[in-house]
């Protein structure tokens, strides 16, 4: 990690020239890094981190996250230390500024910032963690908030937590989750001597989840044809909508995949699954094969990135693509190939991931090779498909028995 801040701001300066920034929005930031150096001259310091970089944006901006009435100018200056302290972190620009702080306050927040490290520890993926952060920071709050502990928790403590937060069925069932796995980790290493994991309570979220959203096989093949592949955009999005389509791949698999993934000597794509971390491979299809190389040869920026699908945009150039870009990349297509009422549905990259396995099951394909496909670890998971298929239900129905009671044998049954 560059610590260095002359140099930091030497290595951004580098990589804007590489991205191909506009030369008047790369001379916004380099004047504000500018500044950003001076101040730090002025005080003799040349170290540069969060504490003190968080500490030039609160004294010179206002704030170290955008915040309610800020100006144009205070969140330009705010979004170029930032651009230095991710970059400094991580190796890349953060997406963007963020509106929230999350603090984990009290002893319950240290224990669950234990808890977030034991996660990684054991291999946990970012984008899971990251979801438990949101879940627990509101928990935490609430247990601050309500002046309780760990050993203040019950029932009724827990339900008045998900009541405050009035989440959706969808939302409890998945934050309930979380709390879970907290609850588990404090009972297991001694933190808390009952595992509140017993006081969730279960909820009807797999009895009462909805019909997944589905397209046809033709209305897929419609949205695969509208897309205009003789430019380089073109070639770029028309394999992102194959990879959804004919893998049914989520979109952090789609802008995590890598040549490093791809078996051309054996023709399979391998990897382990960026929401699960479940490894999962796939045949190299003649379609996804040929439009992979079309696009590495008529349509992929010069990159170094290791991923196989990068942004061609100025300022953006060459690096990898976010999962945000792959859902408005599928609703463009949905919209240009006129599809009915795509925006009254589901209709990012999950509803082609949807279709996959509907249309499967509409082929007779059984359940075990749907979830082989689509990664899942539980039959369970795949069933839910079982429901969009009408025409198959149709045929479940069971004979109405003969009713020999004398109550009943004036009833004719149409």
């Amino acid at each position: 990690m560059i610590t260095d801040l002359k140099t930091l701001i030497d290595t951004c300066k580098q990589e804007l020239h590489d991205r191909e920034y506009h030369a008047h929005h790369a001379d916004i930031l380099i004047k504000e890094w500018d500044a950003v150096l001076q101040w730090f001259s002025h005080r003799g310091v040349s170290e540069f981190g969060q504490d003190i970089g968080y500490k030039y944006c609160d004294e010179e901006i206002g704030s170290h996250i955008i915040v309610k009435g800020m100006s144009s100018r205070q969140k330009k200056r705010l979004r170029a230390v930032r651009m230095l302290l991710s970059y400094q972190q991580a190796g890349d620009f953060e997406f963007r500024t963020p509106r929230v702080e999350r603090t984990y306050d009290g002893e319950t927040g240290q224990l669950i910032l234990q808890f977030f490290q034991h996660e990684r520890m054991i291999g946990r993926s970012e984008k899971t963690i990251a979801c438990r952060q949101i879940a627990l920071y509101h928990f935490n709050q609430y247990l601050t908030g309500h002046s309780l502990g760990f050993p203040d928790l019950d029932i009724d403590a827990i339900e008045g937590f998900f009541k405050a937060m009035d989440y959706s069925l969808s939302a409890r069932h998945t934050c309930a989750n979380h709390l879970r796995q907290l609850f588990h980790y404090l009972y297991d290493y001694g933190y808390t001597h009952t595992d509140y994991a017993l006081f969730v309570l279960k909820d009807q979220y797999r009895d009462q989840c909805k019909i997944p959203t589905t397209y046809t096989e033709d209305e897929i093949s419609r949205v695969l044809s509208a897309v205009e592949r003789s430019s380089a955009i073109g070639k770029r999005d028309y394999l992102i909508l194959l990879l959804a389509a004919e893998y049914g791949w989520r979109s952090g698999d789609i802008v995590s995949f890598r040549f490093s993934q791809i078996d051309w000597d054996s023709n399979r794509i391998s990897f382990r699954q960026d929401k699960t971390d479940v490894p999962v491979e796939y045949p190299l299809l003649s379609s996804v094969g040929n439009a992979i190389i079309d696009y590495l040869k008529h349509g992929r920026p010069k990159s170094d990135a290791p991923e196989v699908i990068v942004l061609a945009e100025v300022g953006k150039h060459g690096t990898p693509l976010k999962p945000p870009t792959i859902h408005s990349i599928v609703c463009r297509y949905m919209r240009e190939a006129g599809i009915s009422h795509w925006k009254e549905k589901k209709h990012g990259p999950h509803s082609l991931r949807h279709s996959l396995a509907s249309n499967m099951l509409k082929n007779n394909v059984s359940m075990p090779v749907i979830g082989t496909v689509l990664g899942h670890q539980r039959t369970e998971t795949t069933k839910i498909y079982l429901k969009v298929d009408i025409g198959k239900l149709a045929l479940c129905p069971l004979p109405m028995p003969a009713l020999a009671t004398s109550h009943y044998k004036e009833v004719t049954l149409g």
